[in-house]
């Protein structure tokens, strides 16, 4: 009950964000015709939002809802916290720290009451990437899964590195992006089964006015060890965010929801994605 309501409260304080945020767009009031300087930083920090390897610094809070799990329908809470920091290492390099650490509600598969809630197992990526690249941005690096999880039922209990890489393009008012990395497990509790595992989460995103896009970044998974018609699980969907500022902070919220048109026996069929990312960009100039 008690980490039912923490889930609760997670989604109620995001809930209330997104309720501030999008209660501000009957006040703005820009005028139409040139940009000014300030419309055009706002374009550009717009597009550096949905770049990956951009120099900008963010964390973001995703709160993930997936929904009709399991034989008794129950529904997963994962509410992952990924900060996001560019450092430069030379005059043409950076490497982009991207951390994800998720705080997990795991109900019991096998009972219609009950579950697990903690700490999942920490996600760290790092991309090297030009300073100063051309119109096809990039980076590559490696990934790795870390045993942080609080309970058994949280995480995999393996070490597990691999190489991870992201390619984007941004013509116009459009922002196409592929992030993908394996993992192998090669340390950790020996009772606990191996791991191969592989994500690939694409970004289409189309930019609109004062702020305004829609998106579908659905994530695609794929789990090598696991019986034949449990290995993929493929969300189509999408949804809509704003970048613009909550009092003097810069922000990027979205909604979305996506249908998982394969997925493993006994997983969420549908799932809903709230995000809320803090921006800072002036912390990370060129």
């Amino acid at each position: 009950m008690a980490a039912t309501m923490r889930i609760q409260k997670n989604a109620l304080i995001l809930a209330i964000l997104f309720l501030l945020a999008t209660s501000s767009v009957a006040q703005d009031t820009t005028a139409s015709g040139p940009q000014s300087e300030a419309q055009t930083a706002d374009a550009h920090l717009q597009k550096d939002v949905q770049n990956p390897v951009a120099r900008l610094t963010l964390v973001p809070f995703q709160n993930n809802t997936n929904f009709d799990s399991g034989p008794f329908n129950r529904t997963q809470n994962v509410f992952d916290i990924q900060p996001v920091v560019p450092v430069n290492i030379s005059s043409y390099w950076k490497v982009i720290v991207r951390i994800v650490q998720p705080v997990t509600w795991q109900p019991y598969p096998n009972q219609n009451t009950g579950g697990e809630y903690g700490f999942g197992d920490m996600a760290p990526d790092f991309f090297f990437s030009p300073r100063h690249p051309g119109k096809l941005m990039w980076g590559i690096g490696p990934a790795f899964a870390i045993p942080t999880a609080t309970n058994n039922v949280l995480g995999q209990g393996k070490f597990s590195i691999g190489p991870s890489a992201v390619v984007l393009v941004q013509p116009g008012k459009w922002t196409i992006v592929n992030l993908v990395n394996n993992v192998w497990s090669v340390a950790g509790s020996g009772s606990r089964p191996p791991v191969n595992q592989m994500l690939d989460q694409y970004f289409i995103t189309r930019n609109l006015n004062k702020g305004w896009y829609v998106t579908s970044a659905p994530i695609i998974t794929a789990n090598w060890n696991a019986s034949r018609g449990n290995v993929w699980t493929v969300p189509f969907g999408g949804g809509v965010g704003r970048v613009q500022k909550l009092g003097n902070q810069p922000v990027n919220w979205k909604v979305e929801f996506f249908g998982d048109a394969v997925h493993p026996q006994g997983g969420s069929p549908w799932s809903m994605r709230l995000t809320l990312a803090l921006l800072y960009p002036k912390y990370s100039k060129k």
